[in-house]
Parts: structure tokens; sequence; C-alpha cells
């Protein structure tokens, strides 16, 4: 099975694309989708839109997995995530790619066998499931494929059809 982990964001939108076959992970490809600040927000988004169908196209994932948000306490970053996170949606659901959502909860349970474990746990425990000689950069990257580990183990790595 072929997972694509998403970081959502619309400054970096974090991806890491994984085999699965239900005992070992291998690393396909994974990096970062990157708008300027300052940019006029709606060219951010058709951005981030044309780059995920890009990356949709070159790795034909089989399921997308993908961080649930959660508000902190500045809503408009919030909704211009969500907003972000709703083009990703839209291309993978575009390209027929299934979409599973996990809480930063069920991702930390999932790779460091720990619900409340720090983000350097994480990311440190992700290099070694995925046998890197570094945690890729920049953090969103390594979030992604987190993310993508989480869906592997809450699948059982049984491929789903797309639709």
């Amino acid at each position: 099975m072929r997972i694509l982990g998403i970081d959502p964001g619309y400054a970096i939108v974090g991806f890491g694309v994984l085999e699965y076959d239900g005992y070992k992970f291998t690393p396909v490809g994974f990096g970062a989708i990157t708008t300027e600040a300052g940019t006029e927000f709606n060219i951010r988004l058709k951005t981030i839109f044309d780059d995920m169908n890009a990356v949709l196209a070159r790795f034909n994932p089989d399921a997308m997995a993908i961080e649930k948000l959660f508000f902190n306490t500045n809503q408009k970053t919030g909704i211009d995530v969500a907003q972000a996170r709703g083009v990703t949606l839209l291309a993978a659901t575009n390209a027929g790619v299934p979409i599973f959502e996990y809480t930063p909860l069920q991702v930390k349970q999932s790779v460091v066998g720990y619900g409340r474990a720090e983000k350097a746990q994480v990311m440190d425990m992700t290099r070694r499931i995925l046998g890197l000689s570094a945690v890729p950069k920049p953090d969103d990257t390594a979030d992604a494929l987190a993310i993508a580990i989480c869906h592997g183990h809450a699948s059982g790595g049984v491929k789903i059809p797309k639709f």
C-alpha cells in the first residue's frame, strides 16, 4: 500500500510518501509545498492545489492520511489552515484517493506508543522507523511521514480500493 501523509498548512504543507506491506515501511519520497508570505491568499491556495495535484500524479498513492485540525488561540490562522487543508482534500478527492484523518494524539500513540510524546520524540522515532540518517526537514515533512506511519498501523497495510 502506498500512503501519502500530509501535514496541512498554508505556508508549508509537509508531505511524505511511504510503501507499507503490513510489516515494513519504505520511504518513496517526501518534501514540502511552500508558498511565499505576502502573496495574495487565493494565489497561495491555488499553488497548494496545483502542487498537490502534481504530488498525487507523481506518487499515485492508495490513501491520503492527514492531520485533523484543532483550533488554538489564533482563530484567523486556524481558518487559513482549514482553507489550505480544504484544497488539499479537494485534490485528493478529484484524484480518487481515499482520505483518512488522524488526531495528533493518535499519531503520537502510533509512532511512539505514548499519546503525550514530545515532538522531538515523534520525529526521532519516525527517523528510526524509516531507517533515515536524519530527521527530514522542514519539521512539517517529518510530521507528514509520522501521519503516514500512523495510517499504515491503523490500516494494517490493507490496500483500500480507489473510487
